[in-house]
Formats: structure tokens, sequence, C-alpha cells
């Protein structure tokens, strides 16, 4: 299996970016288009992991400021899940934020991915909640700028 992970412009690949969110947000998740689709993409970077030729997970980080960015819409076909590719999505936007000397990751994360995220190190803040319909905690990783 040959995979890669390309940071990517989200004009070139909205359709490649749509399509996952799409199936993922959309379709299995009953989110509307609207909330998915909120306008700040094209101002946002965006990852997108490829199975060979294939596009089947993607990720965006929004900048809040010069060293906290916010890891937002991470999705994985569902195909694909349960085989470790999340986590290596995840390790290269974790890369991407170090290259950028990023000090805080901060993402809001579903209830059932909250272990999934705790082992790459980020650590619940304050009360869970509701975003989209689906309960969410805020979770956050600080991480020391050499």
């Amino acid at each position: 299996m040959t995979l890669r992970v390309s940071l990517v412009e989200f004009e070139q690949f909205a359709s490649e970016i749509r399509q996952i969110r799409q199936a993922v947000f959309q379709v299995e998740q009953q989110v509307a288009e609207a909330v998915d689709f909120d306008g700040l993409d094209a101002s946002a970077s965006h990852l997108l992991l490829w199975i060979a030729d294939q596009p089947v997970g993607t990720a965006r980080i929004r900048l809040l400021s010069p060293t906290v960015a916010k890891i937002e819409r991470v999705a994985l076909l569902a195909p694909y899940r349960g085989q470790g590719l999340g986590q290596q999505l995840m390790q290269q936007v974790l890369h991407a934020l170090d290259d950028w000397h990023i000090s805080e990751a901060q993402l809001h994360a579903q209830a059932q991915t909250v272990n999934f995220y705790r082992k790459l190190g980020f650590v619940p803040q304050g009360e869970p909640f509701y975003e989209a319909d689906i309960l969410h905690v805020t979770m956050c990783k600080y991480r020391v700028q050499m």
C-alpha cells in the first residue's frame, strides 16, 4: 500500500477534499453542508492522505495566532479506518505545526474520538459541548519549542 500525506492548496484540491468531507460528515454524520463548509477553507491549510492515487483522508489547519493553531475537519473514509491511517495523517499535521513553530494545537474532538487524540498527546479542556448536534470536547496539545 503506497501511502503519502501532502500539504495542499484548497483551491487546487477542493473536489477531493469535498468528496471526503461530504462522505464522512454529511452522509455518515448528518452534518449540514453549510456547517461543514463554513467559508474558512480558502484561508486554511489542508492535508490530504493518499492511498496510491486515491485521496482517502483530509484535515484542515487554521492559524488562530502566530503560535496557536486549530486542527479541524479531520476525516478518513470508512473503508480505511482502523488501520492506523488516521494516526499517520495526524502525525503529519503535527509535523507541519512543528515546522511552523506552533506552540499550541487545539481541536474539538467528537466524544468517540477523545482516546484517539489522547494517544497523540492532546488533553481535554473544559466541559463537553454540542457542535453540529454531536458531542465534542475541546482538546489541546502544548509543544515545547527548541
